[in-house]
């Protein structure tokens, strides 16, 4: 069996982040999902628990993070192109992600940012193995 991450994120509306997520292109298993939290699949093995904030200080002792006044993490995502880049950050933005950064457009790494409706930043980002090999 392979190793799965997931990832867990407290969220304010629970109904808004799904929504958030499926416009952006994502699906949910059903299976991990109720009123209290939500399964994001992103791949085979990387998954976002959408928890609420109630259900999600049932796991910690400390405070959420206010994503308002600071950053917690920064969940980055490679993706097999910069055409894949575009396609899941424009769709991220027209469900009305908010920007975080600009574009990274450094050889060999092409990379754009955004934060979701609760703050949380993420990052997708694409590498061309070819120029990694020039640099090198």
């Amino acid at each position: 069996m392979s190793t799965k991450i997931f990832v867990n994120l407290p969220v304010k509306d629970l109904a808004k982040s799904k929504d958030f997520f499926t416009r952006t292109g994502f699906s949910f298993d059903p299976q991990f999902t109720d009123d209290r939290a939500a399964c994001l699949v992103i791949s085979d093995d990387i998954y976002a628990m959408l928890l609420t904030e109630p259900f999600f200080k049932t796991f910690t002792g400390k405070e959420i993070a206010d994503t308002r006044k600071s950053t917690e993490a920064i969940v980055a995502l490679g993706v097999e192109s910069r055409e894949r880049v575009d396609e899941l950050a424009d769709k991220a933005f027209a469900a009305g992600a908010q920007p975080s950064r600009e574009t990274d457009d450094q050889s060999p790494m092409y990379g754009r940012t955004f934060q979701d409706p609760d703050g949380h930043l993420w990052e997708i980002f694409s590498m061309d193995p070819s120029a990694m090999q020039e640099q090198g």
